[in-house]
């Protein structure tokens, strides 16, 4: 599962009567993003090293906007009916205290360094009592959309995801 972009209409008029405002190798982003492709499609077809610099300045700017994640695109169901369930790792029965807490410790640490406590102290709250990966699992969806609620967290959102990916 990975981000999706689509043009807004101020993007769609940047294409048709090009302002000048956007630089080339913007500009090509752009047009590579379709509301079909993911960060990771884009990732490959592009091959830029700021992808998520530029995205993320295209996204401030109004030239698009985040339609969901690649698999409630896909699929055609509401983005918002969609658990982020299938993009977990399988890990060994059983559940490992050390991973539980490297998680717990980075969406902490990620809510309070991109969004800041005060917005997000319910969920950090919860994300503090969850006692097993499961429990963290049904606050992902929130923590991720906190994420990129905040400017810099958007930048950075689909590293952050990958990250914390990787233990919960």
């Amino acid at each position: 599962m990975g981000v999706i972009f689509s043009k807004t209409r101020k993007g769609h008029d940047e294409i048709e009567n090009r302002s000048g405002a956007l630089s080339p190798r913007v500009r090509r982003v752009l047009i590579f993003v379709d509301g079909k492709r993911s960060v990771e499609d884009l990732r490959g077809m592009l091959q830029s090293d700021d992808l998520q610099h530029t995205l993320g300045m295209l996204e401030e700017d109004g030239f698009i906007e985040m339609s969901g994640p690649a698999s409630a695109l896909s699929s055609g169901a509401p983005v918002a009916s969609q658990a982020s369930v299938t993009a977990f790792r399988l890990h060994p029965p059983g559940d490992d205290p050390v991973r539980l807490q490297q998680a717990r410790n980075f969406m902490l640490n990620t809510l309070n360094a991109f969004v800041g406590a005060l917005g997000t102290s319910s969920l950090q709250d919860r994300v503090e009592a969850a006692r097993s990966p499961a429990e963290l699992r049904t606050l992902f969806d929130e923590w991720y959309h906190a994420i990129v609620s905040s400017r810099d967290g958007r930048r950075e959102a689909e590293q952050l995801r990958s990250k914390l990916l990787e233990v919960i």
